[in-house]
């Protein structure tokens, strides 16, 4: 098995930098997606700061964009000095490695513990929060198991399945994922076992900032980062839609490994986990199960994964490409309420795939864009 912690790449950012990131990612419009394509275009952060306010306008806007201060991020960078957190850029040594794989990973993370547990390779286990004896047991033995092995064990500190997959792994490594701001942990009854895994050798992760209390919305975003962070997700007792099904729906749009654990069909806690079965998840009665299925994984070179950077030198950040108006309303026409690909965009307007980005980037900061997986979008018919 390779190991991160061996091998540590990337380029650290600067603290002007981070205050640049940290400010358009707390804008108002501006999603892991926006960001990247801002940075892409752009070349920096404070280039595309500069330019969001007249790219959001020509997007059809109907009021000003709201963007961080300098001052707000300078605070939240503080008070994560304070709370013995940092704010890790997609781009640098700390960043978990299979993350940077995925479209839309977060560009920063908020992160506190041991940073080496992010930079091995990863087993995501989720299930039932109302889970049985034995299903529990079970989550306990595939994670210490699997520590034991070389494996950091994710999950979202939730009630059941999650909390018996952190407790098995406290001494091997283990990542909790918050939904909310680091300092705001779901369930209160867990922020004893937060405590325990920042203190040893596990991380807690979180892309929202601190302060924010989770909201139902949040957690599928944070079983993203699972899926995201994870090589593999094993299923033990979900319920038909379930978190834990989204979880593993989402592990594999991202080519992960779905592991589930079969269970009675007359417990409703395992119908979603035999439905993944039927639907192509690797049957899984034990730890060697996933051991053997992962090896193969475990030995690629993940830091060679794409990532958002800023250049390492001064000078002109690329301009923003002045466009026909004509041109806006082509893109704009063609979209609608059913989510399309952007090469179809393309392909129906004839127009150049830099036009269309950059026309779809202003729509974005608008607020008339939505993104839905595998880089598709449409507009509301409203817009």
């Amino acid at each position: 098995m390779s190991s991160g912690s061996a091998n540590r790449r990337g380029v650290a950012l600067t603290d002007a930098q981070r205050i640049a990131w940290l400010r358009l990612i707390r804008s108002d419009n501006v999603g892991p997606s926006t960001f990247r394509d801002l940075i892409n275009h752009f070349g920096s952060a404070d280039a595309a700061l500069a330019a969001i306010p007249e790219m959001s306008r020509r997007g059809g806007a109907s009021r000003a964009i709201r963007i961080a201060t300098v001052e707000e991020a300078e605070r939240e960078l503080d008070f994560a000095r304070r709370f013995k957190a940092k704010l890790v850029g997609i781009g640098e040594p700390e960043y978990p490695p299979a993350l940077r794989q995925i479209d839309g990973a977060p560009p920063l993370l908020a992160m506190k513990g041991d940073f080496s547990a992010a930079l091995r390779p990863s087993l995501g286990v989720v299930g039932s929060r109302n889970s049985s004896i034995s299903g529990s047991k079970i989550a306990a033995m595939f994670a210490r198991d699997c520590g034991r092995a070389g494996y950091t064990i994710t999950s979202g500190l939730a009630r059941g399945i999650d909390t018996a997959a952190h407790r098995a792994s406290l001494d091997t490594g283990t990542i909790a994922v918050l939904a909310g701001g680091l300092d705001q942990p779901y369930p209160p009854e867990n922020i004893p076992l937060l405590g325990e895994i920042t203190g040893g050798c596990g991380l807690a992760v979180s892309e929202m900032p601190f302060g924010w209390e989770p909201r139902a919305r949040d957690f599928p975003r944070r079983n993203r980062i699972i899926a995201g962070i994870s090589l593999g997700v094993v299923v033990i007792e979900a319920a038909q839609r379930s978190g834990s099904l989204i979880t593993a729906r989402m592990a594999g749009d991202f080519g992960r490994l779905v592991f589930a654990v079969p269970g009675s069909p007359l417990d409703p806690r395992c119908h979603g986990t035999n439905d993944l079965l039927k639907n192509g998840g690797i049957v899984t009665t034990s730890s060697q199960d996933i051991l053997e299925a992962l090896a193969p994984i475990s030995q690629l070179d993940l830091f060679d994964a794409p990532s958002i950077k800023e250049p390492t030198e001064e000078g002109p950040s690329p301009l923003m490409q002045p466009l026909d108006e004509s041109d806006r309303t082509r893109i704009a026409a063609a979209l609608g309420p059913t989510p399309v690909e952007i090469d179809d965009i393309i392909r129906h307007t004839e127009l150049p795939a830099s036009t269309v980005y950059l026309v779809l980037l202003e729509l974005d900061l608008a607020g008339r864009l939505h993104r839905h997986p595998g880089g598709m979008v449409s507009i509301s018919m409203s817009a």
